[in-house]
């Protein structure tokens, strides 16, 4: 699921949900609805492609990702994993709800 927020400043912002309800990622914002819907309906092809997914460790041994566009600028960050194969876990379920994205219901 994608659910779209709209902050105190104006700006649209994106979570990505599992089915579980888990937050998988969560976007930076875009200063109007018309650049967050056109980033959301870009994902698909996106996610396809491993060199979008930024893999990190944060100072503390947790692991979270970055997913960025094709020109190396930052989408969105997941939220911490206790683990490695968490973190990647958390691409897999990622790319798989927006591989079943129904373009349809954007924005």
């Amino acid at each position: 699921m994608i659910e779209v927020k709209k902050d105190k400043n104006d700006r649209y912002s994106f979570v990505v949900t599992a089915k579980g309800g888990n937050s998988i990622l969560q976007s930076v914002p875009f200063p109007s609805k018309k650049e967050l819907t056109a980033t959301l309906k870009q994902l698909p092809p996106l996610v396809s492609k491993p060199s979008v997914f930024e893999r990190k460790t944060s100072h503390n041994g947790k692991f979270h990702f970055t997913l960025k566009d094709q020109s190396g600028s930052i989408i969105g960050n997941s939220k911490d994993y206790t683990s490695e194969a968490g973190m990647e876990n958390g691409i897999t379920n990622f790319r798989n709800r927006i591989s079943g994205l129904d373009q349809s219901q954007l924005p």
